[in-house]
């Protein structure tokens, strides 16, 4: 969506870019986009400045610092391919414009890159095949999906209604679905993909007066959790963050912090888990403020009552300190791995 002067600074719908333009800084932290990047191994690669012979060879001895650096200095902008969808509306959704889009879509050539504007709705399952569709037939393939885009439509649980839930749900958590679906078929299919949804602390932890946005930024993890394990064997790495930045839509909620939580802050994790290096799926990073770090959903022993048995309520009671006790616990990988726990303790 655009603020006055008509330039996107917080979650435009989609945005498209080759695996080589170092001008995603602006598009994974400062303008907050819901991205599908392109890897093509015929122009730059993973952010460097020059594709030489060796290109491969030379990417992994290239340092993460050094094409952050490379980024910061805007260099290899030559190498950008780039699909911009934006509806164009409000904060809370309402409304549209093609100038958004339009004006990001100029910036990108004004720097030397290819660019493509898209108009369609990532809240419809036409909408986000369609923008998967014309980052195809522009460009070939879809590499990297970074699902970012969502509205706000804030209010307390007991004043909000079905029109304040409903297009929340839609954009965040149908968006990513209806965009990441038909570009993870591709993936399958190439043995190669790069996934990262965009969560909250509100959805993890809770935040007043954002049930409906909680609500889709957990969704977007679960999504992440599920799409991780199916992609494991096809090479699709998945991975969520739980961002706190300064951007239009936070900067009144959080107040004196606002300045100490600079958008670009996020981008060089973004960078890496998008990036060919990454090896890590499945996971959640907490990012802002120049702090990272991972966030987890772990089990801890817990209290076994008996096989067969039926506690009763007492019993829980009288044991609730062991069933909440987590001063050792296991982070299960998938579904499989917590049921694992239970067959330990019915074997005894």
């Amino acid at each position: 969506h655009a603020d006055g002067r008509g330039f996107p600074h917080f979650y435009p719908q989609t945005h498209f870019l080759s695996r080589g333009d170092p001008s995603q800084k602006k598009g994974v932290a400062e303008q907050g986009f819901l991205q599908v990047l392109m890897r093509d191994g015929k122009t730059t690669a993973d952010w460097q400045v020059a594709p030489p012979k060796d290109w491969r060879t030379s990417y992994r001895r290239k340092s993460l610092a050094n094409w952050i650096t490379d980024t910061r200095n805007g260099a290899g902008h030559l190498a950008a391919r780039v699909i911009v969808n934006d509806l164009g509306g409000s904060v809370d959704g309402s409304g549209g414009s093609s100038m958004a889009a339009d004006a990001v879509v100029d910036e990108i050539k004004a720097a030397g890159g290819e660019a493509v504007a898209n108009y369609d709705s990532v809240a419809t399952p036409e909408g986000g095949a369609n923008i998967v569709k014309t980052a195809v037939e522009s460009f070939g393939t879809v590499d990297i999906v970074i699902n970012n885009a969502g509205i706000l439509r804030d209010k307390s649980f007991a004043k909000m209604t079905a029109d304040d839930i409903d297009p929340v749900l839609n954009v965040h958590l149908h968006g990513a679905f209806y965009v990441t679906q038909p570009a993870f078929a591709i993936m399958k299919e190439q043995s190669y993909g790069r996934i990262v949804n965009t969560s909250s602390p509100s959805g993890i932890f809770g935040n007043f007066g954002q049930v409906n946005y909680g609500a889709a930024k957990a969704g977007l993890m679960g999504m992440a959790n599920v799409m991780a394990v199916e992609g494991a064997k096809y090479n699709i790495k998945v991975n969520t963050i739980a961002l706190v930045a300064k951007t239009r839509m936070t900067e009144d909620l959080l107040g004196p912090l606002a300045d100490l939580v600079d958008p670009e802050q996020v981008m060089p994790l973004v960078v890496y888990l998008a990036s060919e290096a990454c090896e890590v799926t499945h996971e959640v990073f907490s990012v802002g403020g120049g702090r990272y770090a991972r966030i987890f959903i772990g089990v801890n022993q817990g209290w076994f009552a008996g096989k067969g048995d039926v506690p009763s309520v007492e019993a829980i009671a009288e044991n609730l300190e062991t069933i909440r006790d987590v001063e050792e616990y296991t982070i299960p990988g998938n579904n499989n791995e917590e049921m694992a726990l239970l067959f330990q303790a019915l074997q005894g």
